[in-house]
């Protein structure tokens, strides 16, 4: 199971949200390809940018720096979320080296956008799906819908979607502990792998999700934790090596 440094990008900056409220946050650095540089350093393979502006504009705002930090790690697989909801945003990212797009709200909204993308970018396509008490939330987490996330999650399930990032906004960026089992129970309603993602605290956390990962659990994203150092990354992922290998 990997372990994927998230790099959430606001204003340019390297920052990290509460909850997904925009005037929460704390800023990590002034220069995210730095940032990036760092993870990599500490043996990151993957890494999951977030554009918050973009999720909110509904179109990218901070492209420029996640374009350079794909063209400063050419090898690096690298996801992008926040804004994707055209095929020319797609195109575009896929152009300057990104690996995967993370599509959020638009696939809330309009599924088809997904199926369609899909069959235009096959295997680059990750759908996000953000939730609260087991409800999908759009727009930044600023809206909670009356759609529940597994029947969601359903309905890509023959579209080619490559995975599914699965965030319990109310644990985001609070360092209260994964929420496991919800997590646990999306992936084993479906076939496509899930990535978890929200309230990754420590260690502890990391050995319950790898504890779970045979239900379809693939990769477990770490912002906060990670930044504020209650979870050593290497020792992180290590771990997880050492679990899912055992």
């Amino acid at each position: 199971m990997q372990l994927i440094p998230a790099i959430d990008l606001k204003d340019g900056k390297c920052v990290r949200l509460r909850q997904g409220r925009m005037e929460d946050d704390t800023v990590f650095s002034d220069d995210p390809v730095a940032m990036a540089a760092h993870w990599v350093e500490r043996g990151a393979r993957r890494l999951h940018l977030v554009d918050l502006n973009g999720a909110f504009a509904g179109e990218p705002v901070n492209g420029d720096i996640v374009k350079a930090i794909a063209a400063a790690f050419p090898s690096l697989p690298i996801q992008i979320g926040g804004g994707i909801r055209t095929p020319e945003i797609i195109e575009a990212y896929l152009a300057a080296g990104v690996q995967w797009l993370i599509i959020g709200t638009k696939a809330v909204r309009e599924p088809d956008f997904v199926t369609d993308m899909c069959q235009r970018f096959p295997g680059h396509i990750i759908v996000g799906l953000d939730a609260k008490d087991g409800m999908v939330a759009t727009d930044g987490w600023a809206n909670v819908t009356d759609i529940e996330v597994t029947a969601l999650a359903q309905r890509f399930q023959d579209d080619g979607v490559s995975s599914i990032v699965y965030t319990d906004i109310s644990r985001d960026g609070m360092l209260q502990g994964v929420n496991v089992e919800a997590t646990a129970r999306l992936a084993d309603a479906i076939r496509i792998p899930v990535i978890a993602s929200g309230g990754i605290t420590d260690l502890e956390d990391i050995r319950a999700l790898c504890g779970q990962a045979h239900r379809g659990i693939e990769g477990a994203i770490t912002g906060r934790a990670i930044y504020e150092g209650t979870l050593d990354f290497a020792a992180g992922q290590a771990l997880s090596d050492e679990l899912i290998n055992a």
